[in-house]
Formats: structure tokens, sequence, C-alpha cells
């Protein structure tokens, strides 16, 4: 145990790490403010580059999502993240080159915004293979990218050309990690050590796999289970949407309004949010490990930490006019908010892919499409509100807007409550994963019996398995009986006994090493 626990912490510490050096190369190349605004006309469009590398993700996002899972699995190869990481130097070098000129920007757009989407989904699935330490190392790349970012804010714009190392970096990390290697070069068929975890887990096109038009979610839910998470991934993508529109009003008007500094201030409270989210994680640990505590207490540990970043967001908005005055802007406090709330919600994409059964980087694709989003409506709807309104008026304006925006999503859109559904349902597939990874470990089935397996604990009869699987109905009785002799039982329902004892061990186990 002690062995499994050092490699696990390993894990954890290499998925921060190389996380957080993607994040803090992005972070330092948003909001540096190297780059001027853009004149169009007698109109100064303020955050553009922003903008362009914002649109030139959610287009490669789009992309992935339209992708065959084979092309998904190419797009996502180590040969390719290498690729991408090249071009997110070239980009780094451009966003070290001030100018006004509108042709060099857009560019700067395209080799950042597309390679930096890809990457961001292949580490979507690096994450999900963390298990239920994935939040804790979302949540320590915050603090370690804030940490990056704030390195290169204290620097010279012209030394951010060595930006282009920090994805050298997460490249090196991601590639690193021996379970995403396996997963992103079995563009067919189950890990090597646990055949039954590739409907859900390690096969990174299960969601979209054209052999089998099944999801998870319909192996380990019932039917309400699964409208309920469809509601939930709804609110949460409508809520994402409206936090990043919030932070993009706001952003407009660091270009001109906020003093020299801001950036670094967001970054050194962004660390500062880091650790108490790390706290309180760790407060919360035997929740996270799917044990009873939370029950116990009441309490996600998770959803607090939701509730800390919208805290630091709202304590911006409120206070925009009184603490530039201090040499505190009100904006940048903002900007650590909703950076600290982007990493929640990428623990909270993790959770939807569980819940749901999709791929992590298809989870990733439409979280990120929908806070980018949402940033580029808000920083459009600011612009407007510049061209049309008499600037000592808008700082009010914009707190007040910006602020209620955010408040009405965390109160109506995705609220704490919808947070512990969502996070219950995802420890719900966990837990069922691993026992089906236990079963088909432990009595060596097959691949198609492993397929099988987690259909016939679901209740599925032959027949119904044999049209999931595109297989004749003879050939799904056969592997049952298969699995029936293997396992020692005697049918279906000794099958889902011997299932039950399994998973009290498991979350025993959990229980045990989380102490």
């Amino acid at each position: 145990m002690g062995e499994a626990k050092g490699g696990r912490d390993k894990r954890v510490v290499r998925l921060a790490v190389g996380f957080a050096c993607l994040q803090g190369y992005l972070l330092s190349v948003f909001y540096d403010g190297v780059h001027p605004a853009v004149l169009l006309g007698s109109f100064s469009f303020a955050r553009p580059q922003v903008l362009l590398i914002l649109a030139w993700t959610v287009l490669a996002f789009v992309l992935l999502r339209v992708f065959s899972s084979k092309a998904r699995d190419a797009a996502l190869s180590r040969t390719l993240l290498w690729c991408y990481v090249a071009l997110l130097a070239v980009g780094a070098a451009l966003a070290a080159v001030p100018g006004e000129d509108g042709a060099p920007v857009a560019f700067e757009g395209l080799v950042i915004g597309i390679p930096s989407a890809l990457l961001m989904a292949a580490w979507g699935r690096a994450f999900a293979l963390g298990g239920e330490m994935g939040a804790v190392a979302v949540l320590a790349s915050a603090g370690l990218a804030g940490i990056l970012a704030l390195s290169f804010c204290l620097l010279p714009p012209a030394a951010n050309v060595a930006l282009g190392m920090l994805p050298v970096a997460s490249c090196a990390a991601l590639c690193s990690l021996d379970p995403y290697a396996r997963a992103a070069q079995a563009a067919d068929g189950p890990a090597q050590a646990a055949p039954a975890a590739a409907p859900g887990r390690l096969r990174p096109d299960a969601a979209a796999a054209p052999v089998r038009q099944v999801r998870f979610s319909d192996v380990v839910a019932s039917k309400d289970q699964r409208d309920e998470t469809m509601r939930l991934s709804t609110k949460m993508l409508g809520g994402t949407f409206v936090f990043g529109a919030a932070s993009g009003f706001m952003q407009v008007f660091q270009t001109d309004a906020v003093h020299e500094g801001s950036a670094a201030v967001s970054m050194l409270l962004l660390v500062f949010f880091s650790l108490a989210a790390l706290q309180l994680l760790g407060a919360g640990r035997t929740d996270e490990s799917g044990a009873d505590a939370g029950a116990t207490q009441g309490q996600n540990p998770l959803a607090e930490v939701y509730r800390l970043a919208l805290l630091l967001m709202m304590a911006g908005f409120l206070f925009v006019p009184v603490l530039g005055s201090f040499g505190v802007p009100g904006e940048a406090i903002v900007l650590a908010g909703y950076l600290g709330l982007s990493f929640v919600l990428v623990a909270l994409f993790l959770r939807l892919s569980k819940a749901r059964g999709l791929d992590p980087a298809l989870a990733f694709a439409s979280g990120f499409s929908s806070l980018y989003l949402g940033v580029m409506a808000g920083i459009v709807l600011g612009n407007g509100m510049v061209a049309v309104q008499p600037p000592g008026q808008i700082p009010f304006v914009v707190a007040a807007v910006a602020g209620l925006a955010a408040l009405f999503a965390y109160l109506f859109l995705f609220t704490e409550r919808d947070f512990e559904t969502l996070s219950t349902l995802a420890r719900t597939v966990d837990v069922f994963s691993e026992v089906c990874d236990n079963i088909a470990s432990t009595y060596k089935l097959s691949k198609r019996e492993s397929e099988i397996l987690p259909l016939a604990l679901r209740g599925r009869t032959g027949e119904r398995i044999a049209g999931e699987l595109f297989i004749s109905k003879s050939t799904a009785e056969t592997h049952l009986r298969r699995i029936y002799a293997k396992t020692g039982t005697h049918g279906r329902q000794e099958l889902i006994d011997l299932s039950e004892t399994m998973r009290r061990s498991i979350q025993q186990n959990i229980a045990n090493e989380s102490r």
C-alpha cells in the first residue's frame, strides 16, 4: 500500500507541475500587458490579442469534438504534441514583441490558440487517469502557475521569449505519465493492466468509438441519473459562460484603467487562493476519496473551494471604486477570483466526463469552449460600452453589471447543490468502474467479456447486450456463461452479489488509505 501511495503522489506531482507550466505560459501571454489596444478607425479596441487567441482556441475545441475517435487520438498523439510545443514557442516570441498591427496579433492568436487547446485536451485525459487525486493536482497547479506567471510579470517584456520553455516542460511531464502514454497509443483496445477500464477511463475514444455505440454512463447510471447529469452539465456550461463573460467584461478596462503591476497582484492572489484551496481539500481528504466523511459532515470540500473563488471574485467587484486609491485595483482581485474559479471548473470538467462517460478531452473541449466564449462575449460587450458611454462612468457600471452576472450564475445557474450532485454521480462512476476493473483482472476476463461485464451488472438482457455491442444474441449469451464460469457464480444475481462485495472492499480500502 505504501508503494502504491508513493506512486500516486509522484503522479500527482507530475500532473500539477506539468499542467502548471502550460497554464503559467497562458497566464503570462494573456495578462502581461505587452500588447496595446488595436485602433479601429478612431476607436481603440482593448484586449484584441486575448480575443483572437481565445477564438482560435474555441475553434480547435470545436474541431476536436467533430473529429472521429481515431482522428482525435491522432491529434493528441505524442508526436503532434511536440509540434504544438514548437508553435507555442513561436507564439511566446511574438508575444514579447510590442506592436499594434492587427496581422501579427492575428497570427499570434493562431499559433497560440490552436496548440494550447489541443495540449489542454491531452491534459484532460491525463488528469482523468489521475483518479481521485485529480482535483488536488489541478488546484496545486493553480498556485504553481501563479508563481510562474508572477515571475514573468516581474521580468522585462523581452525576457518573455523564455516563455517558450514552459510548454516544453509541460509536454515532457505529460509524456512521462505512463497511463496517458498507453491511452494515447491505444487507438482501439483496453489498457494492459485494467481491461474493464477501457470503456470509461483508460481508453480515450470510449465516448465516441464507432464500433460500440454505448457510453459508460449508460452502463453505470439509471435513466433518471443520466437525465440529471445532462441537466447539471447544461447548467454548468451556462454558469461557466456567464463567469467568463463577467471576467472578460472587466478585462477590457485593464488595458488603460488599472495600475502598472495589476497582473502581478492577480498572480500573487492566485497563489494564496491555491494554498487556501489545498487546505480545504486536505481537511476533506476522505470526502474526495469517496468515503463517508463528506456525508457525515454534510460538506463537499471542492464545493467550498468553488465558494471561495466566487467570494474572491465578488470582493473585487464590490471594491473596484474603493481599492484604487490604495494602489490595489479591484480589477486585479476580480481577475484572481476568475482564475481561481477557472481551475475549480477544470476539476468540475473532469467530474462531468466521469458522470457522463465522456472522453475527458471532449469534456475539456466543452467546458473551456463555454468559458472562453463567455470571456470573448464580455470583451466585445465591454468594448461596446467604452464606445457609447462617457469614460468616467464606466468602472462603476462595469462592476455592477459584471458582479450581478457572476452572482446570478452562482445562485441560479450552477449552485453548490448542483456541484455536490454532480460530484456524487462522478464518485459513483469511479467506484463502479474500479469494481469492473478488479473483477476483470482477478478472474482474467477476455476483452469482450470485460465489455459485457458492466452491462450484465446493470441488468441488461442478452438481447440488449447483443444490440449495444453489435454482436449476435447467442454470442452475448455465450460470453455471459463464460463470465459466470470464470467468476464461480451461477447466474446474474450471484454476479451482482460478487460486485457488491468487491465494491464494499474497495470503499473500505480507500477509506483506510486516506487516513
